[in-house]
């Protein structure tokens, strides 16, 4: 039987996050009513991020090696001032900024992306083994939209 690479795992994390949400990945059917999915399959690696909601959404990442589930992620995201940015808007500057992140062979925080009249932050404490970490965008200096985020390795 294989073992966990945790490099492996790593640089799995941070190819499956690209193709998916950032890169545009085509959506499964849903695994719960109402859920949007989106699934990335590699080998003996899957990936799964599935979420509600839209302007305010909550979700989970999730991956199997081998058919075993070894590392998750929450998160649960929001606009703050509808006013200043639309959720058109948030994701456009969110998939710009991830993309410019996965670019870099990583996905927790110490980021920072400006844009226009919008700059994103992504801060987090811990490695991908055990992590917490929030991600925000401004508009001019303005807070208008934040997510949290939480997870790391599962063991039996």
């Amino acid at each position: 039987m294989n073992s966990l690479s945790l490099p492996e795992l790593h640089t799995f994390i941070v190819r499956a996050k690209a193709a998916t949400y950032v890169g545009g990945g085509a959506k499964i059917p849903s695994c719960r009513p109402a859920s949007h999915d989106l699934q990335f399959v590699e080998g003996e690696w899957a990936y799964l991020d599935s979420y509600f909601g839209g302007t305010d959404f909550i979700g989970e990442e999730a991956v199997w090696y081998i058919g075993k589930p070894v590392w998750v992620m929450n998160y649960y995201g929001y606009i703050l001032k509808p006013e200043f940015m639309t959720p058109s808007q948030a994701g456009q500057m969110i998939k710009a900024s991830l993309s410019r992140m996965y670019a870099e062979g990583r996905f927790l925080g110490g980021f920072q992306n400006s844009e226009d009249h919008f700059t994103y932050f992504d801060t987090s404490v811990g490695g991908f083994d055990r992590f917490t970490g929030r991600e925000w965008i401004e508009h001019d200096g303005i807070k208008a939209y934040e997510l949290v985020y939480h997870g790391g390795l599962v063991r039996e």
